[in-house]
């Protein structure tokens, strides 16, 4: 799709010129006021602002330990402060943070890699301790450091140049070693082609590479040419990975680095070949990609968090309402705008990305005068490619994953659900600890989380599922209605050949009456038991499982129930759930089936 529009492009190719730069001060004035005057206020806490230090042992905490995130944390502050103060400098234009600024972009220059310890690998081999100058590694993050510094001479260039223009020329050089040279002649993972499975980082690097190269102006045609096919194929390598109906198999919490990034790169890819792949919004899979983040929408700050995908998957805003508004989705225009009314955070402080912070303060205006009054409808939903069912009510939010568990940041939760009454979680998946190198190693399935213990489904003693493409469901019914969804799936073979022969589920719910799931196996193994994960305390009364601020599950059942508490002590989750989660462990008796109604 992509790819075939770039070879037929026989066009010029324009500059990648997005918003007005600094010395345009008519535009800048244009920016919203309220905008403009809180970015000046975040820019004065930093000036005098010491950039830290990124010593090579903490890059090499990674391989020794496994930590990733204390030189992470380092390497962010960076990069989100420069675009701070660089904000500022815009917005007020006084030159009393062009120091400052100039230090953070030395600074970055200086840094011998800008791949992060988890990413500084080659194609199929190990991570190395410490960055090879020599060959320059394009990871998500050397990308979108590439695009900050683009985006920051291309505003302030006259400006850093009065000072001295080494500053730009060192960005200049430094882009062109570590991007444009790999990108041209090195093969990267995340191309595609090559016959692997590819995710996320595809137009998540290919958006950022397309801005700090298409800014350059010193570019041959043929150059632009290349960069233009290398990035359509990996593209269109993308989007064969997705299905038609548009769903992001990674999850919610991924889709602002898949689908919102796939929008950017086409944004830029039509205005530097001036509106050449305007038609791909009208294509059906970028139609359906664009609301899906709506449609996984529970409630607040709250999505359908299956994978490695975190229950706060972030607030929607400009992204997305642009996206809507190319492919001509007035309802997803509204969802946008309205969770973007809910976030003070305009100003995107913890975004690297110096793009998207030009993007959401030049279109802030825009979507404040977007009605927001109307009711937001947002469809009960089957995404056949992924096996995911979303469906609601008045008071509940119903998800149901099937599909198998080959996904991309895959869980082992073939056939697990979540609840959420009035807004509030009730049924959960837990989501993921803070990455580490365990989270992507051979040792993944060893974290609690990942396992199928430790989602909504029934395990048989220690037998629990397996991860991989042919470990999933097979869907028997699904039956949609306007008062009634129900979906039946048999689950048997997501677990170890021969540990039963049929495990069926049927998962219904009757809007504004009930939910109701039925599990019955054809055998009880030792130890079969149905674990249910709640937030709120349980308690059990013999009849109903009573969840502390949720509600009561009616569990029909003859075996016993048993209630674990867990101390949370990984600090994203705590951020996310507080201290504690519940494991309810519902146990089979001499009847193979459990009823839980809602």
């Amino acid at each position: 799709m992509y790819y075939e529009l770039a070879v037929n492009y026989k066009g010029t190719y324009e500059v990648f010129r997005p918003f007005a730069p600094a010395k345009d001060r008519v535009a800048w004035e244009q920016v919203n006021e309220t905008v403009r005057e809180a970015a000046v206020r975040e820019g004065e806490k930093n000036i005098g602002y010491r950039y830290p230090m990124l010593p090579a042992t903490k890059y090499m905490e990674y391989c020794r330990i496994g930590n990733r995130k204390m030189y992470e944390d380092l390497y962010f502050e960076r990069r989100r402060t420069l675009n701070t103060l660089v904000m500022a400098e815009c917005a007020e234009y006084k030159g009393r943070f062009l120091d400052d600024i100039i230090n953070g972009i030395m600074a970055i220059c200086e840094e011998s890699g800008w791949q992060i310890p988890a990413h500084n690998n080659y194609l199929n081999t190990e991570s190395l301790c410490l960055p090879d100058h020599e060959m320059p590694i394009i990871d998500l993050f050397a990308a979108e450091t590439a695009e900050q510094l683009a985006m920051v001479s291309y505003l302030l260039k006259d400006e850093l140049d009065s000072v001295t223009p080494l500053v730009t020329k060192r960005i200049h050089e430094e882009i062109g070693k570590r991007i444009l040279i790999p990108y041209l002649g090195d093969k990267f993972h995340w191309m595609g082609g090559w016959n692997g499975p590819i995710n996320n980082w595809t137009p998540w690097i290919t958006q950022n590479v397309l801005i700090a190269l298409y800014a350059r102006e010193d570019l041959t045609d043929h150059q632009k040419r290349l960069i233009l096919h290398q990035a359509t194929k990996s593209l269109d390598y993308f989007l064969e990975e997705y299905g038609e109906d548009g769903c992001c198999n990674e999850g919610a919490g991924y889709y602002r680095a898949a689908g919102l990034c796939l929008f950017n790169a086409t944004e830029v890819l039509n205005m530097v070949t001036n509106g050449a792949f305007a038609g791909i919004y009208q294509q059906k899979i970028i139609k359906n990609i664009a609301p899906y983040i709506m449609n996984v929408h529970v409630d607040d700050r709250y999505y359908a968090n299956f994978n490695d995908c975190s229950p706060t998957a972030g607030r929607a805003g400009v992204r997305e309402y642009l996206f809507a508004k190319r492919v001509g989705n007035e309802e997803m225009m509204r969802f946008a705008a309205l969770d973007h009314s809910r976030d003070n955070g305009y100003l995107n402080p913890r975004t690297e990305n110096l793009f998207y912070r030009l993007q959401a303060a030049f279109t802030e205006n825009e979507i404040q005068k977007m009605d927001i009054t109307k009711p937001i409808r947002k469809p009960d939903t089957y995404y056949e490619s992924v096996g995911l069912l979303v469906a609601r009510d008045s008071h509940y939010f119903l998800g149901v994953k099937g599909g198998n568990n080959g996904d991309s940041h895959n869980h082992n939760d073939v056939g697990s659900i979540i609840v959420y009454k009035d807004g509030a979680p009730m049924l959960i998946d837990v989501g993921v600890e803070t990455y580490s190198r365990k989270t992507f190693s051979e040792q993944r399935y060893e974290i609690w989380t990942m396992q199928s213990h430790y989602h909504n489904v029934v395990n048989f003693g220690t037998i629990q599922q397996l991860p991989g493409k042919e470990y999933g469901a097979q869907v028997k019914e699904l039956d949609m209605q306007q008062d009634h969804v129900s979906i039946t799936m048999e689950l048997s073979s997501a677990y170890p050949v021969g540990t039963v022969k049929s495990y069926i589920r049927q998962v219904t719910m009757e809007k504004e009456k009930s939910i109701t799931i039925i599990d019955e196996i054809d055998s009880i193994p030792e130890g079969s038991c149905l674990t249910l994960m709640t937030l709120g305390e349980p308690k059990w009364d013999g009849e109903y499982l009573s969840i502390y601020n949720s509600g009561k599950l009616k569990i029909q059942a003859d075996g016993d129930i048993i209630i674990e508490k867990i101390e949370l002590k990984d600090e994203k989750l705590k951020g996310e759930w507080g201290e504690t989660v519940y494991r309810v462990k519902v146990y089979f008796g001499t009847i193979p089936r459990i009823i839980t109604t809602i």
